[in-house]
């Protein structure tokens, strides 16, 4: 069998062209999806499909196994199924391959021209896996149908990976609340202060032994949302609101003291060694926050719903990520040592009839904080804070199970990312370490213990990405789903919310619909130990939601507006932009700003395509206008941009975070050098790789950027080839009053404002005046 099948395969090398044996050896096991090049023996198929081909291996695989067929004949079989769409992009790729092999001969001029400046185009084979197949593989679960955007997931993150999780069985009993007791782990001196006491001064006492009345949630339902705006020193512009009655709101003390937090021991000694390199000089000593640190620990702390939008990777990233560590740890420290010391004084003496109702410490289920993050590596650095909060100056260092086995799968290897990568400091910041997208762990922790990989309904803190969340879960109708564990979650964290708008924004609508729902089973729970609270359903008004992103963003603001009903109340931080990204543009152009009516916020899309193709597009359709680049942040907005240039036979090429590297490179040069008048981008590629593309002199934004820097980046792509070039330069844009966010962070409030009020339709700047 090995000769005959060594036999084939070089029979079937020697068909291939260079450019296959090229594109076989480089990607032979790297990328299966793109070129169908399988690793076995007998089914070696190098048939390059096109990128929005979702066939898949299986029958050829399946068939191929009981006789060996020689590498032609396999060839022939794929070519039959190839759609007239693909044959013409072969050809294509065919008469490519011998102007490269050409240009290879005459020194490759075309290439190096593309190559020069960043080398964007001859992109290795480390950059391809270095960002965007993390990000961009949950982006394959949205199909050119938006209606079956909820179907596909993208090869190797389905739910037939589940069984193969790893969870850690073996430190059930030493990590288990029922068995356990507070003097057994430490001696009683973490014992919750005042857990007796129901008027306690401790805001988690006060927040968890709080009974709501059933005429309070019946009259949320129809209550006005009352607000009332205030000014913080550090946060700027807050907005409380409450659907309840009482709306509390509260002003930062000057001074911060330690002990007027009830920290749980050991926090209050080692958050300042852990915090310690954001704070410096006089600041240092006086206190153990920084003013931002501060001020969002005292909303914290206070049980009320947060939602900042100013969180950057650059800025304020680890300083936010070291703050909401703390407040999570902090509960999950002071619920267990509830249960705990209940545990103990029920042993201690003998219950009487109703003697239970004492001790209602729990929820339905054991976990009780969620933290989504995009990325393994913001896992990791999650755990290690968790690691140090814990451990601090003390020479007794905690017990981590599975510390290892964590830190080979959640770290990365430092020699794995291309050192010759040029990206902007952001991009850096972002995609740092292990950008794997698809993860879930579950953390229990007691007093100085940590048990990571802890069964979902043994954990205390469960930390996941959308997308591992979104494959456990699963969808009405499917026989291996569960959410029961997001029952009784009191504290739910969404950090860098923005960059779930550039994976798939439809997970963290599907996770929110599910949370705090009443379970399917009863998971050994002791209903004696229930909260009344979570036995009527009502855990969706003691949950506090603490929402981190880079900007302020319509979806975001409906999550925080929708799925946030703490009886606490809200606060969102709401500082409007004075200047916009649009002052950063550094080359000299003319921005044509054109605003479409719409009727209301569903006609937008169609309004935005009808305005483009009618007003817009015709302009450009003269060979003059040629070198246009046109930006559209959504893909379904791509999808539909492409299927009309191609039935209206227009001179174009795309390319959308889904194209092949091949392609990218073969759009780029048919750009660069004229040949395509057209250039369609999506937001989503360029987020993931921010390639600097070459030969655009004329710009059109579909829609207005997610990101504002997004705006500047792309408008100083444009580079003067010769002298007075940019003299015939345009760049165009499409908004409308629903773009008021967008708008304001590209051109700033007070201009915003004035295009939006203004009866005119067309508003004109002009950047890099000299």
């Amino acid at each position: 069998m090995g000769k005959r099948s060594s036999r084939s395969q070089s029979q079937l090398l020697s068909t291939l062209t260079k450019k296959q044996k090229k594109h076989l050896r480089d990607f032979g096991e790297e990328h299966p999806f793109y070129d169908r090049v399988s690793s076995k023996e007998a089914k070696p198929q190098i048939c390059q499909l096109s990128e929005s081909s979702d066939t898949s291996n299986s029958e050829s695989e399946a068939e191929s196994e009981p006789e060996q067929v020689s590498g032609y004949h396999k060839l022939l079989a794929t070519l039959k199924n190839v759609s007239e769409e693909d044959e013409e992009e072969e050809e294509e790729e065919e008469e490519e391959e011998e102007e490269e092999e050409e240009e290879e001969e005459a020194a490759a001029l075309a290439e190096a021209e593309m190559n020069s400046e960043d080398g964007d185009s001859d992109v290795s084979v480390e950059e391809e896996t270095a960002a965007a197949p993390a990000g961009m593989r949950e982006s394959n679960v949205l199909p050119d149908d938006p209606k079956e955007k909820d179907g596909d997931e993208p090869p190797g993150t389905s739910q037939q990976e589940s069984p193969e999780e790893f969870t850690d069985t073996k430190h059930e009993s030493l990590f288990s609340l029922e068995t356990n007791f507070l003097e057994e782990e430490s001696g009683g001196n973490c014992s919750l202060k005042g857990s007796q006491d129901q008027n306690s001064s401790d805001p988690f006492l006060h927040h968890v032994n709080k009974e709501l009345k059933e005429k309070e949630i019946q009259a949320v339902a129809t209550n006005p949302k009352t607000a009332h705006e205030l000014k913080w020193p550090t946060l700027g512009q807050l907005v409380f609101s409450s659907k309840f009655q009482k709306l509390e709101t509260f002003k930062p003390p000057k001074d911060l003291d330690l002990k007027a937090l009830y920290l749980q021991k050991p926090l209050e000694s080692t958050w300042t060694k852990t915090n310690s390199q954001f704070l410096s000089g006089p600041q240092k000593s006086s206190s153990p926050f920084t003013p931002l640190q501060k001020e969002l620990f005292l909303i914290m702390n206070s049980y009320q719903d947060l939602f900042y939008p100013e969180r950057t990777a650059l800025k304020n990233g680890e300083e936010i990520r070291h703050v909401y560590c703390l407040h999570a740890i902090n509960h999950v420290l002071k619920a267990n040592a509830q249960v705990l010391g209940n545990n103990s004084r029920r042993r201690s003496r003998k219950l009487g009839v109703g003697d239970d109702d004492d001790f209602r410490d729990q929820g339905l289920t054991r976990p009780k904080v969620l933290i989504v993050v995009p990325f393994r590596e913001a896992a990791l650095r999650v755990v290690q804070l968790f690691i140090s909060l814990l451990e601090g100056d003390s020479k007794k260092k905690i017990i981590v199970s599975n510390k290892k086995r964590f830190n080979g799968e959640y770290g990365s290897d430092p020699e794995e990312r291309p050192p010759n990568l040029k990206r902007p400091e952001d991009y850096e910041a972002v995609f740092v370490g292990n950008i794997d997208d698809h993860f879930r762990i579950g953390v229990a922790i007691l007093q100085r213990s940590i048990r990571l990989y802890a069964p979902f309904y043994s954990s205390d803190i469960l930390i996941a990405s959308p997308l591992g969340l979104r494959t456990i879960i699963g969808a009405e109708g499917e026989k291996k789903r569960d959410f029961d564990f997001l029952s009784s979650i009191e504290l739910l964290i969404i950090d860098q919310a923005d960059i779930y708008l550039m994976q798939n924004w439809e997970h963290v609508l599907h996770l929110m619909n599910h949370m705090n729902l009443l379970p399917l089973d009863s998971h050994g729970v002791d209903f004696s130990r229930v909260r009344m609270w979570s036995l009527n359903n009502w855990s969706k008004y003691y949950r506090q939601t603490l929402l981190f992103g880079a900007l302020q963003d319509a979806q975001i603001n409906s999550v925080f507006n929708k799925y946030c009903v703490n009886m606490q109340g809200q606060v969102a931080v709401r500082n409007v932009p004075l200047t916009g990204s649009i002052s950063h543009v550094l080359v000299q152009l003319p921005h044509v700003f054109q605003r479409m009516e719409a009727e209301n916020l569903a006609s937008v899309i169609d309004a935005r395509f009808n305005f483009f193709v009618n007003k817009i597009l015709p302009q450009y359709r003269d060979a003059v206008m040629s070198h246009t680049l046109i930006y559209v942040p959504s893909y379904f907005d791509f999808v539909r941009l492409r299927n009309y240039f191609k039935k209206e036979d227009l001179n174009f090429t795309h390319i959308c975070e889904y194209t092949q590297k091949s392609a990218i490179s073969r759009a780029r040069h048919f750009f660069l050098h004229g040949e395509k008048q057209f250039l369609l981008l999506t937001e989503r590629f360029h987020f993931y790789k921010r390639y600097t593309i070459k030969g655009i002199r004329n710009l059109i934004f579909y829609e207005l950027p997610t990101y504002p820097h997004f705006y500047s980046e792309v408008c100083n792509m444009l580079r003067a080839a010769t002298r007075g070039e940019e003299a015939a330069w345009t760049c165009t844009v499409l908004y409308s009053k629903y773009d008021a966010q967008r708008l304001a962070a590209v051109v700033g409030v007070e201009r915003a404002a004035q295009m939006l009020q203004s009866k005119k339709n067309v508003h004109l700047f002009i950047t890099g005046e000299r």
